[in-house]
Protein backbone atom coordinates (compact mmCIF):
# COMPACT_ATOMS: atom_id res chain seq x y z
CA UNK A 1 0.00 0.00 0.00
CA UNK A 2 1.21 3.49 -0.78
CA UNK A 3 -0.02 6.66 0.91
CA UNK A 4 1.00 10.23 1.61
CA UNK A 5 1.82 11.28 5.18
CA UNK A 6 0.76 14.60 6.69
CA UNK A 7 4.29 15.95 6.33
CA UNK A 8 4.35 15.18 2.59
CA UNK A 9 6.36 11.97 2.58
CA UNK A 10 5.37 8.96 0.54
CA UNK A 11 4.82 5.88 2.68
CA UNK A 12 5.33 2.43 1.19
CA UNK A 13 3.84 -0.36 3.34
CA UNK A 14 4.14 -4.06 2.53
CA UNK A 15 2.79 -7.00 4.56
CA UNK A 16 5.18 -9.93 4.61
CA UNK A 17 5.39 -11.29 8.20
CA UNK A 18 7.69 -14.20 7.34
CA UNK A 19 10.26 -12.09 5.46
CA UNK A 20 13.75 -11.56 6.80
CA UNK A 21 14.58 -8.61 4.52
CA UNK A 22 12.48 -6.43 2.21
CA UNK A 23 13.68 -3.77 -0.24
CA UNK A 24 11.86 -1.12 -2.21
CA UNK A 25 13.16 -1.28 -5.79
CA UNK A 26 12.03 1.46 -8.16
CA UNK A 27 12.70 3.88 -10.96
CA UNK A 28 13.59 6.58 -8.44
CA UNK A 29 16.48 4.49 -7.04
CA UNK A 30 17.76 3.16 -10.36
CA UNK A 31 16.13 -0.25 -9.85
CA UNK A 32 18.98 -1.08 -7.48
CA UNK A 33 17.92 -4.21 -5.55
CA UNK A 34 19.48 -3.29 -2.18
CA UNK A 35 19.73 0.50 -2.01
CA UNK A 36 16.39 1.09 -0.22
CA UNK A 37 15.80 -1.34 2.66
CA UNK A 38 12.41 -1.30 4.33
CA UNK A 39 11.98 -1.37 8.11
CA UNK A 40 10.04 -4.14 9.82
CA UNK A 41 7.21 -3.03 12.08
CA UNK A 42 4.88 -4.93 14.35
CA UNK A 43 2.60 -7.60 12.95
CA UNK A 44 4.73 -8.18 9.85
CA UNK A 45 4.42 -4.86 8.04
CA UNK A 46 7.50 -3.41 6.33
CA UNK A 47 7.62 0.35 5.76
CA UNK A 48 9.70 2.94 3.98
CA UNK A 49 9.17 6.72 4.03
CA UNK A 50 10.58 8.82 1.20
CA UNK A 51 10.43 12.43 0.07
CA UNK A 52 9.79 12.04 -3.64
CA UNK A 53 9.37 14.77 -6.22
CA UNK A 54 6.05 15.04 -8.00
CA UNK A 55 5.68 12.36 -10.66
CA UNK A 56 4.63 8.84 -11.59
CA UNK A 57 7.03 6.03 -10.73
CA UNK A 58 7.19 2.27 -11.20
CA UNK A 59 8.29 0.08 -8.30
CA UNK A 60 8.32 -3.41 -6.79
CA UNK A 61 9.14 -5.02 -3.48
CA UNK A 62 11.96 -7.54 -3.16
CA UNK A 63 11.40 -9.83 -0.16
CA UNK A 64 14.02 -12.49 0.53
CA UNK A 65 14.95 -12.60 -3.16
CA UNK A 66 11.34 -12.82 -4.42
CA UNK A 67 9.64 -10.03 -6.39
CA UNK A 68 6.20 -8.74 -5.37
CA UNK A 69 3.82 -6.15 -6.76
CA UNK A 70 1.70 -3.82 -4.67
CA UNK A 71 -1.87 -4.39 -5.83
CA UNK A 72 -3.12 -1.69 -3.44
CA UNK A 73 -0.99 0.99 -5.16
CA UNK A 74 -2.11 3.19 -8.06
CA UNK A 75 -2.15 0.40 -10.62
CA UNK A 76 0.14 -1.86 -12.60
CA UNK A 77 2.10 -1.20 -15.77
CA UNK A 78 3.99 -3.61 -17.98
CA UNK A 79 7.70 -2.90 -17.93
CA UNK A 80 10.51 -4.50 -19.93
CA UNK A 81 10.89 -7.29 -17.34
CA UNK A 82 7.23 -7.85 -16.37
CA UNK A 83 4.55 -6.06 -14.39
CA UNK A 84 5.41 -3.22 -12.01
CA UNK A 85 3.36 -1.33 -9.46
CA UNK A 86 2.78 2.39 -9.95
CA UNK A 87 2.87 5.25 -7.46
CA UNK A 88 1.60 8.74 -8.31
CA UNK A 89 3.17 11.49 -6.21
CA UNK A 90 1.13 14.68 -6.15
CA UNK A 91 2.63 18.04 -5.23
CA UNK A 92 3.32 18.32 -1.51
CA UNK A 93 0.44 19.88 0.42
CA UNK A 94 1.05 23.43 1.55
CA UNK A 95 1.64 23.93 5.24
CA UNK A 96 -0.84 26.22 7.00
CA UNK A 97 1.66 29.02 7.63
CA UNK A 98 2.69 29.02 3.94
CA UNK A 99 -0.94 29.24 2.88
CA UNK A 100 -1.60 32.07 5.33
CA UNK A 101 1.46 33.99 4.13
CA UNK A 102 0.45 33.57 0.48
CA UNK A 103 -3.15 34.63 1.22
CA UNK A 104 -1.94 37.73 3.10
CA UNK A 105 0.45 38.59 0.25
CA UNK A 106 -2.39 38.25 -2.29
CA UNK A 107 -4.65 40.51 -0.20
CA UNK A 108 -1.88 43.11 0.04
CA UNK A 109 -1.43 43.05 -3.75
CA UNK A 110 -5.16 43.55 -4.27
CA UNK A 111 -5.12 46.46 -1.79
CA UNK A 112 -2.19 48.10 -3.61
CA UNK A 113 -3.83 47.63 -7.01
CA UNK A 114 -7.10 49.17 -5.82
Amino acid sequence: MVSRTEDGQTEFRFFRPEALAVYLVAEFNGWHPSIQPMVRQHEGHWVCYLELPEGVYQFRYLADGNWHNDYAAFGLIRGPHGWNSVVCVDPAPRRNEEACHEDRFARELVAIAS
